[in-house]
């Protein structure tokens, strides 16, 4: 058994023009005021990392490194939710997912797509040179908007989008095997990528591809209501990254998994800070801890009631409180009665 590392922040939430969260040694610094041990950086979010220039230069990665250790911080990992998203585009969201992506490929898929594709290999580049063993991303949705399809879907069509989705992601995670660095996917819906029977058809068209990992978030099974606890007993030796975020589900006679198209605050399933949601973070911390989990416990703040500050001030102690330090023996030792292949023999009977 392994004791998971942490309290992290993933910053992405929390990144603006307003001091200090406008820079990247002060919103550290302000994490590491809080009780963070780590911290997972948006790759995106030029107000805090130079991506391009963390995949050439060593000097500028070992700078980094040194300012958060100055800190008492470490990375947890990089993300590129908001590439990764752009790998893959079903046409009806283009309109909406350029903002993710420079105005100079706006308007231009194709483009886009090739950006999105390149911020993936510079991250895998930047992942090694920072010493990182894992990364966070989305999978991207070819074939979303037929999830729960009317009138029905046309023979092979999922099968087409993963085999699609595949032959974009192959090159990216053999990129990410050259850098010794696992990519997890945030399962979540919206992505093709959203449970695991998902997972398990993308994991075959990729080949059981070894860098293709999870990305471990409660919160969005809750809004599914799919057995978040089980999963890990299914997949527990593909999860690379773990976000620690709350939900609660409340259905109606009005509204349901679906929403109804309300505002986050009205919906039936919402994300909450932590320890005001349904999740048993006690369950999960468990079975990560049994399963061996080798990396971090990650905040992802979002909550459509709690202030985010707020958030994030009581994120660290309730990780810090979940984290289980193993034991490195069993409790019953004290009455250990010691042995040998005669003893064994004897208690059984076959002496």
């Amino acid at each position: 058994m392994k004791t998971i590392k942490g309290p992290g922040i993933f910053l992405a939430q929390f990144a603006s023009d307003t001091a200090p969260f406008n820079r990247l040694d002060t919103i550290a610094e302000w994490a590491a005021g809080l009780g963070y041990a780590g911290i997972q950086i948006p790759s995106w979010d030029a107000r805090l990392f130079d991506l391009a220039r963390a995949a050439e230069s060593q000097v500028y990665c070992d700078e980094i490194k040194g300012m958060l250790v100055e800190k008492g911080l470490a990375i947890t990992e990089l993300s590129t939710h908001l590439q990764g998203q752009l790998v893959a585009v079903h046409p009806a969201y283009d309109a909406m997912f350029d903002a993710f992506a420079p105005p100079a490929v706006h308007g231009n898929p194709a483009e886009r797509q090739r950006w999105a594709v390149e911020q993936l290999h510079l991250s895998a580049r930047a992942s090694r040179r920072l010493g990182l063993t894992a990364h966070a991303t989305f999978s991207g949705a070819l074939a979303w908007p037929y999830v729960y399809p009317w009138p029905q879907r046309p023979v092979g069509l999922i099968g087409d989008a993963f085999a699609e989705l595949a032959r974009r992601w192959r090159p990216i995670l053999d990129a990410f095997d050259e850098a010794g660095v696992d990519l997890a996917y945030e399962i979540h819906p919206g992505e093709d990528l959203h449970d695991g029977i998902t997972f398990e058809r993308f994991l075959a068209a990729v080949d059981e591809h070894p860098r293709a990992r999870l990305l471990y978030d409660p919160s969005h099974f809750v809004l599914q209501q799919l057995d978040y606890l089980q999963f890990i007993d299914f997949y527990h030796e593909r999860i690379a990254c773990f976000h620690v975020k709350d939900a609660e589900f409340n259905p109606t006679g009005r509204s349901g998994v679906y929403g109804g198209y309300a505002d986050w605050a009205d919906r039936a399933g919402r994300f909450r800070s932590l320890g005001d949601g349904q999740v048993d973070f006690g369950g999960i911390f468990s079975r990560m801890a049994l399963n061996d989990f080798p990396g971090w416990a990650v905040l992802e703040w979002e909550c459509a009631i709690k202030h985010p500050e707020a958030g994030a001030a009581e994120g660290a102690p309730f990780i810090r409180d979940h984290i289980i330090r193993v034991t490195d023996r069993a409790f019953d030792d004290f009455a250990a009665a010691g042995g040998d292949s005669a003893l064994n023999r004897q208690v059984l009977g076959l002496a």
